[in-house]
């Protein structure tokens, strides 16, 4: 029994400790003011085909502790168009900056978006690359 009580007392007590630490982890990514993480800050295409789907998103919380506004978002050129959330995007809450890449251009690419927003650091640049094939009839015209 008093092993029992022994085992049962040091689990709660971990489970206390875990606890504390996950609230202090969670707290420290925490920002003042609005903030931005990306999952990801560069997409890659991969090599595609002519013409392909060239739509793309980019996933971002707010880490901050006041709604964060992204007042503009710019490609690098003509060929990259961005999306973005017109309105305030409350603390811990998810957002979605949505990029359409030109596919009917062969080669490879790598452009930039720039995000301008009410964030300590006001403006942030993503980049999306690939490689876009030649259409298989062209190739094989010319052999």
């Amino acid at each position: 029994m008093l092993a029992m009580l022994t085992f049962l007392g040091v689990n709660v007590a971990n489970a206390q400790t875990s606890k504390a630490t996950k609230k202090a982890t969670t707290k420290e990514a925490r920002v003042q003011g609005p903030g931005l993480v990306f999952e990801t800050e560069t997409l890659d295409y991969g090599t595609i085909a002519r013409n392909s789907d060239g739509k793309r998103e980019f996933v971002l919380t707010n880490n901050g502790s006041t709604p964060l506004i992204i007042t503009n978002a710019t490609g690098s050129c003509g060929c990259t168009v961005p999306t973005w959330p017109r309105e305030p995007i409350a603390p811990g809450a998810k957002a979605v900056i949505g990029v359409k890449y030109a596919t009917d251009r062969v080669g490879p690419f790598s452009k930039t978006i720039t995000l301008t927003t009410n964030a300590a650091e006001p403006t942030k640049v993503l980049t999306i690359k690939g490689n876009v094939l030649p259409d298989a009839t062209k190739e094989s015209q010319k052999s």
